[in-house]
């Protein structure tokens, strides 16, 4: 016999995103519960490499009714680090989180109107099955690596890594590393495996780059105060604007201090490449754009910190001048040509740092388009009554993806389910919510 339960919202997905909607519902008095594939903060503990560092800093891990409350409120915690965070922090809230319980599927009656109380059915795969009047996708984008459609084109002799497997430069075999990717990944685990004295090739691409402080304040302090997300956190620009590319900044280094752009790994011995572009066995096709991709991150970085100056000086902020501004040094970036030689260089692994793409399939087909991408507006509301999104892009930026937007997030969401229950209820209680 099928065990069926009722619950008023039931979210998908136990990230910062899925347990800051719960908490925003449980402040104001709805009840939810969390389905998990794995367990509480799974993905930031698993599957991303040892020495990752949340580039957003340790101020920015907020939840609702939760600052962070270490001792090093300027620095980076790991992805580790952050997992414990969570799950404490579900713990605390007693939160109710169904763990190591897989969603099969959702069904959504076709006949469904705003009017009903059972919107979704939710199938577990234990075998229950959850009945809510709300479901809130708390998956994000990060669901399935992405690889280039010619990596099986690649010498099978060389081994192919994508970074949800990478986890530190002993786990690959000996020989020269190819990193291709130059975002927040890409660059970090280049950088960390030129430091153990690695042979490494980082093949670039369009990225934005951030100092870490500047002026006395950290960058997302400064991100914060001027409401520079939009600006600046974008996914996918297209408007030929250089200082706009695509893209999270990377910001965090390894050893928690300096900076981290195209020019630091110059410094270190790092062999920038082009863009990888097709494969013929051991011979990769590349862009001969090593210097234009350098310059274009530079001029988004100079962009930055001139909107910054400029907030400063037209509020009369105090702040300390910095003589000599962040800067990605040009001296040791020169193109590399069209080819690169996987053989003759030694490299025996490539590396993809090639992001991650969205996984919607256990929604309801009425909810996605012909791609399989999920049909939002504001990047939170779905196509079906009651239907949420929690940690999808919104347009061009990729702000509510981050982890400083989770509070945002989760208490607009607990907004919209709560305006959507009162006046069912037939009750004179506010609509308003503290």
């Amino acid at each position: 016999m099928v065990h069926i339960e009722y619950c008023e919202t039931v979210i998908i997905g136990a990230g910062q995103q899925g347990c800051g909607v719960a908490a925003s519902l449980q402040e104001i008095g709805h009840a939810a519960v969390v389905v998990e594939k794995a367990e509480v903060g799974h993905a930031w503990a698993h599957e991303r490499w040892d020495s990752l560092l949340v580039g957003s800093g340790n101020r920015t891990i907020q939840l609702p009714g939760w600052a962070y409350d270490g001792a090093d409120p300027d620095g980076t915690m790991s992805g580790r680090e952050l997992a414990r965070h969570l799950r404490r922090y579900a713990v605390e809230r007693k939160l109710r989180v169904l763990q190591h319980t897989e969603v099969r599927a959702v069904e959504c009656p076709s006949e469904v109107s705003d009017r009903d109380d059972v919107r979704f059915l939710t199938h577990l795969s234990t075998g229950a099955v959850f009945e809510s009047r709300n479901l809130v996708a708390a998956v994000g984008g990060y669901a399935k690596p992405r690889l280039p459609d010619f990596a099986p084109e690649v010498d099978p002799a060389i081994r192919q890594v994508h970074s949800r497997d990478y986890r530190n430069p002993a786990s690959l075999p000996d020989g020269a590393v190819l990193v291709v990717g130059a975002g927040i990944s890409g660059q970090q685990i280049a950088d960390e495996l030129a430091d153990v004295g690695r042979s490494v090739f980082l093949s670039v691409g369009r990225h934005r780059v951030f100092p870490r402080h500047y002026r006395g304040r950290s960058i997302h302090e400064w991100m914060y105060i001027f409401s520079l997300y939009d600006d600046f956190v974008a996914a996918d620009v297209g408007t030929g604007d250089p200082t706009k590319l695509p893209g999270l900044p990377v910001t965090a280094v390894t050893n928690r201090g300096a900076d981290l752009n195209l020019g630091t790994l110059a410094e270190k011995g790092v062999t920038l490449v082009g863009s990888v572009r097709a494969a013929q066995h051991n011979v990769l096709s590349v862009d001969d754009n090593v210097v234009a991709i350098a310059q274009d991150s530079g001029r988004s970085l100079r962009a930055i910190l001139h909107k910054i100056d400029t907030g400063i000086h037209r509020r009369g902020f105090v702040a300390p001048e910095q003589h000599s501004p962040p800067a990605v040094n040009m001296q040791h970036i020169t193109n590399f040509g069209n080819k690169l030689d996987l053989t003759h260089h030694e490299i025996t692994t490539i590396l993809w740092c090639t992001g991650f793409g969205p996984d919607y399939r256990f929604l309801p087909k009425q909810a996605l388009d012909d791609h399989g991408v999920p049909i939002q507006e504001k990047g939170m509301l779905g196509a079906l009554p009651g239907l949420y999104y929690a940690g999808l892009p919104d347009g061009n930026s990729l702000h509510l993806t981050g982890i400083p937007a989770t509070v945002e997030c989760g208490r607009f969401i607990a907004r919209q389910i709560h305006i959507d229950s009162v006046p069912r209820s037939g009750t004179s209680q506010s609509v308003l919510v503290p």
